[in-house]
């Protein structure tokens, strides 16, 4: 893995952390980041699958009408970041 997955990551997971803990996201909302940043710390994985795994989940998230736009706006950003992160060769 290189430096720049593992800082990507670890921002995600940081991301991630802030709307689980934030009490005016959906508690269905919050429990689904919480899983999303389980398969991020998932290390048995390349950083490459955990990524693209966690776009799908992030996009389904993202078209939740119930998510507050403050959240969907950080979850937008995180898409972009692990879709930085580069495939294995």
């Amino acid at each position: 893995m290189t430096v720049n997955s593992k800082k990507t990551i670890q921002q995600c997971v940081d991301v991630l952390d802030r709307i689980t803990n934030d009490d005016s996201v959906p508690r269905n909302i919050r429990r689904n980041a919480d899983n999303i940043k389980n398969i991020l710390l998932n290390d048995k994985e390349t950083p490459s699958t955990r990524a693209a795994m966690v776009i799908s989940n992030l996009d389904e998230i993202g078209n939740d009408p119930n998510v507050p736009i403050h959240t969907r706006t950080l979850i937008w950003g995180l898409s972009s970041q692990l879709e930085s992160i580069p495939v294995d060769m």
